[in-house]
């Protein structure tokens, strides 16, 4: 598993970043290419642990324990130690259908269960695959993989996010025929839509999705079901449904003034904003950020994204209210190892914004209590300090009422859960949280016999890596039911 005594001989080395200054000008990913002799020195920092926790893919107490899909990853790490690129990238690929995606955006869980990483930085797994999966694409070595078989049985996958791609890969694998229905004029959902073009480059989606048209899978775009397409209808069309919709429905502020013109979620801001860059065309509700003061309320990831995309449409500042107290700096005696690592970390979009304006952005134990407004835009906001009481509940702290004047407010609270559209339309069982409701623990299967239900719909809001593996389980749950039919 990589050089024996390659953990005791190199320090961890992430892949650069192209300096601030040059990155905010345009919307280009700024990650720098790791060279072979730099990659192949990090895969050889993978210990020959015994029991590696990287591939585990457990939940304990709702917290991820290694990579969800379980991907072979110390028997990655010595390929790619070797030089062996291609065997790693089939190696890889085993497990995990879209590298390309995760090795640009996902967290990686795998690296906060590292056995290495319990007394030393863990090895840059993350950084790795990307590695792998880019230096094929370069060789031109990333190419269809023709399905085997056909069963004859059509399935229709609803929505086009990490979870509906994953379905319809996996069923077309298994010799299903798909039809992938997207609402939207491009495939991809939030990895389209959702993410800003500088941290997952908009082509790569088109490609992965162009490979799996060569693979035989069908993609209907601007095709809304439920709407254009009554659910009813693709019962009849479809031996079996799988619905992929994710939970977008947003947390928004219910405050005074939440209704101002320059107060906008993060999803519609985060849409419109790439819309325009593809398009390259005036987008209707993208407001002018050019020299104005932004707030962000929320951190996480999307906050993150925010945070940088404001920076990139020319924002004169940029503060981030984040209502969770400030993470510890190392882990609590409550977060042992191989746990997700509870800690503070700092992303791309805090340090622009603190190249640019001087310091972090990020103000945790703060949120808005109203915002401001001449009657009909924003002209400022009121944020008061909170802390939490030892019972959970947050608590506003007297006399720490503030008010700040700023143009633009992007709320980035997380989300609620699933539409309802289809879920009243197919007659769907609902949890307490408004998720679709399967039919047990580690169920994909709905109420409904011919519907089954994957990624942030069934799981509620969680991660890239997550909604693959939902949209997989999924996938399989469905190929066996039709199987038996």
């Amino acid at each position: 598993m990589g050089k024996a005594t390659g953990f005791l001989e190199y320090e961890r080395a992430d892949a650069a970043y192209l300096p601030v200054s040059e990155r905010i000008k345009n919307w280009n990913e700024f990650v720098v290419p790791q060279t072979p002799s730099g990659i192949e020195t990090q895969a050889a920092r993978c210990m020959d642990c015994g029991v590696a926790f990287c591939h585990a893919a457990f939940v304990v107490d709702g917290q991820s324990i290694g990579c969800p899909l379980s991907n072979l990853i110390p028997e990655i790490n010595d390929l790619v130690y070797r030089g062996e690129i291609e065997k790693a990238y089939h190696r890889l690929i085993k497990t995990h259908p879209f590298p390309e995606f995760t090795g640009r955006v996902c967290p990686a869980l795998c690296e906060g269960s590292c056995t290495l990483g319990e007394h030393e930085p863990a090895v840059t797994v993350k950084g790795i695959e990307r590695y792998v999966v880019d230096e094929m694409t370069r060789l031109g070595k990333v190419v269809p993989r023709m399905p085997g078989v056909s069963t004859g049985k059509r399935v229709a996958v609803i929505g086009s996010g990490p979870s509906g791609l994953a379905c319809a890969d996996m069923l077309n694998r298994l010799g299903d025929a798909v039809t992938v229905f997207e609402r939207a004029d491009r495939p991809g959902g939030l990895l389209m839509y959702g993410i800003p073009n500088m941290k997952l480059d908009k082509s790569i989606v088109l490609d992965r999705v162009g490979i799996m048209r060569d693979e035989g899978v069908r993609f209907e775009l601007g095709a809304e079901v439920g709407a254009d397409y009554p659910a009813l209808s693709v019962m009849k069309d479809f031996d079996a449904i799988v619905l992929c919709c994710g939970a977008v429905s947003e947390r928004t502020l219910d405050i005074r003034g939440a209704d101002l013109f320059g107060v906008m979620t993060a999803l519609e801001f985060l849409t419109r904003s790439t819309a325009n860059i593809l398009d390259g065309t005036i987008i209707d509700g993208l407001p002018n950020i050019d020299g104005k003061s932004v707030v962000v309320v929320g951190g996480g990831d999307t906050g993150t994204d925010c945070v940088a995309s404001a920076i990139r449409r020319g924002a004169a500042s940029v503060a981030q209210l984040e209502i969770m107290p400030e993470p510890p700096a190392e882990r609590a005696e409550n977060n042992p190892w191989p746990l997700w690592p509870k800690v503070k970390k700092t992303d791309y979009g805090q340090l622009e914004a603190a190249e640019l304006f001087g310091a972090d952005p990020r103000e945790y134990g703060a949120t808005v209590k109203a915002v401001i407004g001449d009657g009909r835009k924003v002209t400022g906001v009121k944020t008061v300090r909170v802390e939490w009481r030892a019972d959970g509940a947050p608590r506003e702290v007297p006399g720490t009422e503030r008010e700040r004047p700023c143009d633009i407010v992007l709320t980035a609270m997380g989300f609620t859960g699933p539409e309802r559209l289809l879920i009243d339309q197919l007659s769907l069982g609902t949890d307490a949280r408004g998720l679709v409701a399967c039919r047990g623990p580690g169920s994909y299967h709905t109420n409904t016999p011919t519907v089954f239900a994957a990624g942030d719909m069934r799981r509620g809001p969680s991660l890239v890596v997550w909604a693959i593996e939902e949209g997989r389980r999924a996938a399989r749950a469905c190929h066996a039911y039709l199987s038996e039919r």
